[in-house]
């Protein structure tokens, strides 16, 4: 494809999205080419986490409630990209039960659907978590669906797994894509998996041990409250990773990770600690020379909350081959 396709986000956050669909940046010694593709426009409601999108993106994201903004002021388009809160359809979200559709956030994904229906961009690809396949008992997702389709789009959906694709982490997220013209749907096929038998191990992407700050490591108390913990294997906290493999899948939370959560950590020479930014960062794909802000609290929370860019660059070749 020789035109260059316009591309508006939302829900952008840091922008994993945005660097998948655009293309030209190098991870693990692997360049990901330029995909003829041009972002001119993001939105995200977070300001702090906005920065982090202004730091790597000469584009300006507009920081606002999608709820807010004007229809008529956003610029017309080719892509639409918007990976919707998740919030809402989460299996680990049960405090709140996972209300779904019923949910203030959980319906903001309508406002994708006013915006597809004014713009009206020859393709969409919005992104989830895999519990929005089972929300509402299995009703919301339908629903969804169905909207997408009163929007004026032909649909499709995959669950993929990033570490499929090169990336050293096993996180699984519903992926919906839908174009104006049918016929692109029929020429549209989700990627295919490039190391499903050799996936990318989590000691690919790790600092030295001997360059780790000594804030990242758990206190001698807090590992011996974990090994106090009657049966906390089989109760699934300290989930220490084999770096041999794929991490499990990074959350945003990570800033407040403890050795009783759910939520990845490292044992190395018999210590426990948490993942570094970078770290984090390298996990989701994203290459080196994409600047993180000081805060760490910040980065974790976008990073964590991010489309791994390099499982968004295969999905987008398989649009533009779709499109061509």
């Amino acid at each position: 494809m020789s035109d260059i396709l316009t591309m508006a986000s939302f829900f952008s956050g840091c922008g994993g999205m945005d660097l998948g669909s655009v293309g030209g940046f190098e991870y693990l010694g692997k360049r990901y080419k330029k995909n003829p593709v041009e972002l001119v426009y993001s939105n995200d409601f977070d300001g702090k986490i906005s920065e982090l999108h202004k730091k790597n993106f000469s584009h300006q994201i507009v920081v606002g409630d999608i709820k807010g903004l004007s229809i008529s002021s956003i610029p017309s388009h080719d892509i639409l990209t918007g990976g919707f809160p998740c919030q809402s359809f989460s299996v680990v979200a049960q405090n709140p039960k996972r209300l779904g559709y019923k949910d203030e956030k959980g319906m903001l994904f309508f406002e994708l659907c006013k915006i597809l229906k004014k713009r009206k961009p020859k393709v969409f690809i919005a992104e989830n978590v895999k519990g929005i396949l089972s929300a509402n008992r299995g009703q919301a997702f339908p629903l969804i669906i169905e909207e997408f389709g009163r929007a004026g789009y032909h649909v499709d959906f995959k669950l993929l797994n990033a570490s499929h694709y090169g990336v050293p982490q096993k996180r699984e997220r519903v992926f919906i894509v839908g174009f104006r013209n049918k016929a692109h749907l029929k020429n549209f096929s989700f990627p295919t998996p490039t190391t499903i038998n050799t996936p990318t191990p989590l000691s690919a992407v790790l600092e030295p041990e001997d360059a780790i700050e000594s804030k990242y490591y758990f206190s001698k108390e807090a590992v011996q409250g974990l090994l106090n913990t009657k049966n906390y294997l089989s109760m699934n906290k300290g989930r220490a990773q084999n770096i041999n493999e794929p991490c499990n899948t990074v959350a945003a939370h990570l800033a407040k990770v403890s050795l009783n959560s759910t939520d990845p950590v490292l044992k190395i020479n018999g210590k426990y600690r948490m993942f570094t930014p970078r770290e984090v960062a390298r996990i989701q794909s994203f290459p080196e020379k994409y600047a993180l802000l000081e805060s760490k609290t910040t980065n974790y929370k976008a990073l964590g909350n991010a489309v791994p860019p390099v499982l968004m660059w295969h999905l987008m070749q398989s649009i533009l081959r779709a499109l061509d």
